[in-house]
């Protein structure tokens, strides 16, 4: 690791060559056969599993220092890495490896009365950068999907995550050297100094092409602040779960539950519920004494405080907040339109959940939120490209242009259009 006081022309030159590196990789890649890639990612999860004591070591230097520095159980959560993560990490890798590859895909073709024919072809991306806070497996997610989607990536990942983070692109430079690929495909940036990330915010010369940050609001702000390139993000989770009039209470409280306490630290998890008034004397107990049990804290509106004695008052503020940990505001609304009111208010557009058997209802939530993922009698933690069929993702967009929600291979590509004609000139 090179020293925080770094030299800042040494930095900036440093990270210059990264950049220059990267795309002499990205051609590489985009002219990869789909062999090779797959070839390349079999290996790279095959060494991810052969290597766990040394990628668990490593980690456990990452969590020591986290630790020392009191870091939120929520932090600390998404920082560490088992056996069990590990396994998944691997199934992951082997999930993209065999996708179907989507360079060369023709997207769509057709004829024109001219007699050309016309195809449009997914090509990739070119280089990644993602900069990213306290997920390990962020490094073994990004690098998987963009050697699919054909894209050299470089990551930047905390000085929380660095010895893990390290430990795991070991494991898929070993899998790009076993299928005759550039290392440079996959870097890692070496130096947890603050001032690389506004250099791959510069662009790094032109050799950046899209930029992913990944992590809390306050660097996912900065991204979007400061970035040069376009960037695929979303500032927070602000995940409402909705129970309807019609709502089956056995599924409210099942989904409620895991939507808000399977992980309280992930991007889905939710952060207010909001009940319909109509099932709040059958509904709303049931559901808070489960979330209770499980020490959720609940902070209430007045009508949940009135039957919750364990509730506290819910402020402006709460409606606004991504807790990532065991708390959830809860609002009781009369009607339909004022849940739909209430999201379009407060949302941050990522994730909202509709718990309801009234086809009629699930419709009108459907089509008046824009959020970039909606769900059904389901819980809001399915907002995963791995619960997606994408192996996993390099991250959730909320934003409209090109991609939206959890980005893999497909999003990870843009596209080109190929004219074939038989010696037509234009009148």
């Amino acid at each position: 690791m090179m020293s925080q006081a770094e030299n800042p022309v040494a930095l900036t030159e440093i990270m210059a060559e990264i950049g220059r590196n990267a795309r002499i990789g990205a051609r590489a890649l985009a002219l990869a056969t789909p062999e090779q890639k797959r070839t390349a990612l079999l290996t790279a999860a095959g060494a991810i599993n052969a290597h766990r004591k040394a990628i668990l070591g490593a980690n456990a230097k990452d969590m020591a220092a986290a630790r020392t520095k009191g870091i939120s159980a929520a932090f600390l959560d998404r920082l560490e890495l088992t056996d069990a993560r590990i396994d998944g990490i691997v199934e992951a890798v082997k999930t993209i490896a065999e996708l179907p590859d989507p360079v060369g895909s023709i997207i769509a073709e057709w004829d024109r009365p001219n007699g050309l024919h016309i195809e449009r072809v997914r090509t990739p991306l070119g280089v990644i950068g993602v900069i990213f806070e306290s997920r390990p497996n962020v490094t073994a997610d990004a690098g998987a999907l963009a050697i699919k989607s054909g894209n050299a990536v470089i990551l930047r990942g905390g000085s929380d995550s660095f010895h893990s983070s390290h430990a795991l692109v070991d494991c898929i430079l070993d899998g790009l050297h076993l299928a005759g690929l550039p290392v440079e495909c996959v870097q890692l940036v070496p130096t947890t100094d603050r001032a690389a990330v506004g250099e791959m915010l510069k662009g790094l010369d032109g050799n950046i092409d899209v930029i992913v940050p990944r992590g809390g609001k306050t660097l996912v702000a900065r991204v979007q602040a400061d970035a040069r390139v376009p960037v695929f993000a979303h500032l927070e989770g602000l995940v409402h779960v909705y129970i309807d009039k019609s709502a089956d209470l056995d599924k409210a409280v099942a989904v409620t539950l895991n939507a808000k306490m399977r992980r309280t630290g992930v991007c889905g998890a939710a952060e207010t519920l909001l009940v319909h008034q109509d099932v709040v004397a059958t509904h709303l107990r049931p559901i808070i004494n489960a979330l209770l049990a499980k020490g959720c804290e609940i902070r209430g509106d007045a009508a949940v405080m009135a039957m919750i004695p364990q509730a506290t008052a819910a402020t402006e503020q709460d409606w606004r907040t991504e807790y990532e940990d065991a708390i959830i505001s809860v609002k009781v609304v009369d009607s339909l339109e004022a849940a739909i009111a209430h999201i379009e208010k407060y949302s941050s557009h990522h994730t909202e959940a509709i718990i309801a058997e009234d086809p009629a209802a699930v419709e009108k939530f459907f089509n008046e939120i824009d959020s970039a993922i909606l769900v059904h009698n389901a819980s809001t933690q399915f907002a995963d490209g791995g619960e997606f069929g994408f192996g996993g993702e390099i991250g959730i967009a909320t934003g409209k242009m090109h991609a939206r929600g959890p980005v893999g291979v497909e999003q990870l590509t843009s596209f080109k259009y190929r004219v074939r004609g038989t010696g037509q000139t234009r009148p």
